[in-house]
C-alpha cells in the first residue's frame, strides 16, 4: 500500500528513442488508471516494471474529466484504489488547492457519498489535474519508468512462444520484453493483438440467460424524448429526410443481440468563473442542423440540459450526458472498437467537434430559446485544465469497446448473485449502466412519426458483488501470462456495472498480484493457486466479500431454520432490487413496480429435510409506501393457503421476519409472494422455515 505523500510534481517519461531491448518481470500496456496502480503493485512485490503508454497523459478518465466518482457503495473499494483517493483527499487539505473557492463554500456533494470522507480520509470528486498530478507524484515516488506515446503495433507487434507473450513492438520500433504482462487499455489492444477471444456489441439475453442484455427498448425509459418531437426535415414529411442522427431503420427486437455500442462522450470540465473561464469554440466545420432535432425538443419545453454539471472542487464541473439530445455522441462509435489508429482519430475528431458544436449552438445560436442561451453563456471551459489540447479533455469516456471472452464470463446472473463467483478478485457495486446506443423513427400513441432512443439501462444489481479471477485472465490455450483488468470478461450488461473507474484500479492491483505470484510460482495465469492469491489480497486491503453488519444487512448464514434469500427465488414479472430501506436479509430485497404497474411474482422452493410440520415466515422491510395486504401463497402437504401481510407495519419481535402460520411439508415447500391486488409496493425478501414438530 503506498502511504508516502509526495507533493512535488514530477514526471518520470523515457523518450521515444530507440531503446535497448530489456526483459522486465510485468509489462503494463496503457496509462490509464489500472495501469499505473498495477505497476505500483509490481513494484511493491519486489518485481521491475515498465508502462508502456500510448497516451502522453496518465490516468485515463480518472485524470480526463471524470472528477465526480462513481463510487458506487465505497465500502468495497480497498487496496491501492482507495489509497489513490486518500491521496486526492490529502491535496485538498492544502489551502493552496482552494484557488477559485473557499473549502466550506464547496458544498461536500458526491455522487451517493460525501466528496470529502473526513472519517476514511479520502476524496471522490476533484479537478482533472489534480488527479493527473496525483498519478504523476505516484510513478515518481515508485520510480516507475513510464514509455509515453508509446503504440503498440497491432499488426504484427505481439510476439509469442507458443501460448505465451514474449515481447511487444511499439510503431516507434522499439521492443519491451517481459516475463508477464497486463493490457490496461480502454480497448484491449494488446489482447486482441495476442489472439485472445473478445465480444463487441451486445449479446443477446439468451446467450448467457440475461434479461437486460440486447436491444432495450421497453427499458430506455431514462434519457428519452419526453413529448413528441418529428424526425423529418420538413416535419411531417417523409420525403424530405431524416434530420441528422437518427436512423430510419428499426431498432431491432428486445434481447436480441446487436454490434452495437453504447454512446461515448468526453466528460468536459465547465466553469462560471469569469477570470479562469474560455467561451466555448465553434468548430470549423459548425452546422446548426446537426442540433436541429435538440432545437426542436426545446420548442417542446426541454430545460433540463444543465442537470449534469455536478459539481467538482474551485467551481467546476464533471459535466455528463443529461437527456435525450445531450453530450453522449449516439450511434457515431460503432466502429470505434476494432478501428485502425488513423480511423479512431477520425472517430475522435468528430466526437469533439460534435460536442463543441453542442455547447456552442446552446449558448450562441439564434435557433435556441434565449433563456437556455443565456444559462450557458454563463459557462465556458476551466482555463487551468487541459492545458496543452485547448483546454479540452485528452481521454474520451470509452465506456465499453472489446470485451474478453475467457472461460468464465461475468453476467448479470453473477451480479444479483444468482450464480456463484468461486474465486473473486474485487467487488463493484454500481448499477448496470447502459447508456444509449442508437436514435430511430418510432411511432407515438397518435401513430405520429417522433424521435426515440433506445439502449439506455440504469437498474441496480442488489447490492455490491464480487468480481472473479476468471474475468481478467485468458482462455489458458490463447495466452498464458497475460491478464486484462479492464476489457474484462463480461457480458455487456455486467460491464456496464463493472467499467467503473475504481473498480478498474481494484482490478489492476488484483492482476498485478496474480502476475506476480505466478511468476513466482512458474506457472501460468490460470493455474496459480486462488488461495495463494487471495491471502495476498486481503493482506493487500483489497475487499473480496461484503461485510454484513446484521443491522443494514443480515447474514443468512447467521439465521436458524431453513433460509433462501431473494436471489435464489424464480421470479416473473415486474421484479426490481433494492437496499434502499436497511434491515433486509443478505443484499437486497426484491420489490415490484407498484400498484397498476404489472404483475410480480417471486416463487421459493425450499428443500425439507424432515417431513413435518414448519413455521413459515416471510421478511420485508417496512415503509409507507408498502401495500397493505401483500400475497403470501404456502403451498403444503394438504394444499395451497394464502395470506395478506401488512408491509407497512413493524414486522415486531422476529424483525425482519414475520410469520405466516405452521403448515406442513413433506421433501420441499414452495412459497409464492405475489403483488395480485396489492395497494403498494411488494417486497420479496427471504423466507425462513423453522421445524415445529418433524
Amino acid at each position: 500500500m503506498f502511504q508516502k505523500s509526495v507533493f512535488i510534481f514530477m514526471c518520470v517519461s523515457v523518450s521515444v528513442m530507440a531503446v535497448e531491448p530489456q526483459t522486465y518481470d510485468v509489462v503494463v500496456y496503457g496509462g490509464t488508471s489500472p495501469a499505473i496502480i498495477a505497476a505500483v503493485q509490481a513494484v511493491e512485490m519486489g518485481k521491475s516494471v515498465v508502462v508502456v503508454s500510448p497516451d502522453k497523459h496518465l490516468g485515463g478518465l480518472t485524470s480526463g474529466g471524470l472528477g465526480f466518482t462513481d463510487t458506487g457503495n465505497k465500502a468495497v473499494i480497498g487496496g491501492l484504489s482507495r489509497d489513490f483517493y486518500h491521496r486526492v483527499w490529502k491535496q485538498y487539505q492544502r489551502e493552496e488547492a482552494w484557488r477559485w473557492q473557499e473549502r466550506e463554500a464547496f458544498g461536500n456533494r458526491g455522487q451517493g457519498v460525501p466528496a470529502m470522507d473526513g472519517e476514511y480520509r479520502t476524496m471522490w470528486v476533484f479537478e482533472p489535474h489534480v488527479a493527473e498530478q496525483v498519478f504523476e507524484e505516484i510513478v515518481a515516488e515508485f520510480k516507475i519508468p513510464v514509455h509515453r506515446e508509446e503504440w503498440l503495433d497491432r499488426g504484427k507487434g505481439v510476439v509469442k512462444e507458443g501460448n505465451r507473450i514474449v515481447s511487444i513492438i511499439t510503431l516507434s520500433g522499439n521492443t519491451y520484453q517481459g516475463r508477464m504482462f497486463i493490457d490496461a487499455t480502454y480497448e484491449g489492444d494488446l489482447m486482441a493483438a495476442a489472439g485472445v477471444s473478445y465480444h463487441v456489441g451486445r449479446e443477446s439475453n439468451t446467450q448467457y440467460g440475461e434479461t437486460l442484455n440486447g436491444v432495450q427498448t421497453a427499458n430506455a425509459v431514462h434519457h428519452q424524448f419526453e413529448s413528441f418531437v418529428d424526425p423529418y426535415v420538413v416535419p411531417g414529411d417523409p420525403a424530405s429526410g431524416l434530420l441528422p442522427r437518427i436512423h430510419d431503420d428499426g431498432p431491432g427486437v428486445d434481447g436480441e443481440g446487436d454490434h452495437r455500442v453504447q454512446a461515448y462522450n468526453y466528460r468536459v470540465c465547465l466553469t462560471t468563473v469569469p477570470e479562469n473561464r474560455v467561451p466555448f469554440p465553434k468548430p470549423d466545420n459548425y452546422d446548426p442542423m446537426q442540433y436541429e432535432l435538440l432545437g426542436r425538443y426545446i420548442d417542446t419545453g426541454y430545460r433540463d440540459m444543465f442537470g449534469k454539471f455536478d459539481l467538482i472542487p474551485n467551481r467546476k464541473t464533471d459535466t455528463n450526458n443529461r437527456g435525450a439530445f445531450s453530450t453522449d455522441n449516439i450511434g457515431m462509435n460503432y466502429e470505434y472498437p476494432e478501428a485502425s489508429y488513423e480511423r479512431r482519430r477520425a472517430i475522435l475528431r468528430e466526437h469533439e467537434d460534435y460536442q463543441k458544436g453542442y455547447f456552442w449552438y446552446l449558448a450562441n445560436d439564434p435557433r435556441v430559446a434565449e433563456d437556455v442561451r443565456a444559462e450557458m453563456r454563463r459557462w465556458g471551459l476551466a482555463k487551468d485544465e487541459f492545458l496543452d489540447n485547448g483546454h479540452w479533455p485528452h481521454q474520451i469516456y470509452v465506456r465499453e469497446a472489446r470485451r474478453m471472452v475467457s472461460d468464465f464470463v461475468v453476467t448479470e446472473l453473477h451480479l444479483r448473485r444468482i450464480k456463484e463467483t468461486p474465486h473473486p478478485v474485487g467487488m463493484g457495486s454500481y448499477n448496470m449502466d447502459s447508456h444509449n446506443t442508437q436514435r430511430y423513427v418510432a411511432r407515438d400513441e397518435k401513430g405520429r412519426a417522433c424521435a426515440r432512443n433506445e439502449g439506455d439501462v440504469q437498474i441496480s444489481p442488489g447490492g455490491p458483488y464480487p468480481i472473479d479471477y476468471g474475468a481478467i485472465i485468458p482462455k489458458e490455450a490463447e495466452c498464458a501470462n497475460l491478464l486484462v483488468p479492464v476489457c474484462v470478461s463480461s457480458s455487456h450488461i455486467s460491464f456496464g456495472s463493472i467499467r467503473m473507474e475504481p473498480v478498474f484500479m481494484i482490478l489492476g492491483q488484483s492482476a498485478a498480484t496474480a502476475a506476480v505470484l505466478a511468476l513466482d510460482a512458474g506457472v501460468p495465469v490460470q493455474q496459480l493457486d486462488y488461495a495463494v492469491l487471495a491471502a495476498r489480497l486481503l493482506a493487500d486491503g483489497q475487499v473480496l466479500e461484503m461485510q454484513l453488519d446484521g443491522k443494514t444487512n443480515i447474514d443468512p448464514k447467521t439465521l436458524p431454520g431453513i433460509i433462501m434469500d431473494n436471489s435464489q427465488s424464480a421470479r416473473e414479472g415486474n421484479w426490481g432490487i433494492s437496499s434502499s430501506v436497511p434491515g433486509m436479509v443478505g443484499l437486497s430485497y426484491l420489490h415490484d413496480g407498484g400498484p397498476g404497474k404489472g404483475k410480480a411474482e417471486a416463487r421459493y422452493t425450499l428443500p425439507v429435510p424432515v417431513p413435518g410440520v414448519y413455521e413459515v415466515r416471510v421478511s420485508y422491510t417496512p415503509n409507507p409506501n408498502r401495500a397493505t395486504n401483500a400475497l403470501v401463497e404456502v403451498h403444503h402437504k394438504e394444499g395451497k393457503t394464502g395470506r395478506r401481510i401488512n408491509q407497512r407495519k413493524d414486522p415486531g419481535p422476529h424483525a425482519p421476519f414475520v410469520s405466516v402460520g405452521e403448515f406442513p411439508f413433506n421433501t420441499e415447500a414452495v412459497i409464492v409472494i405475489s403483488n395480485a391486488e396489492a395497494d403498494g409496493h411488494v417486497i420479496a425478501d427471504a423466507v425462513q422455515l423453522r421445524p415445529i414438530t418433524p
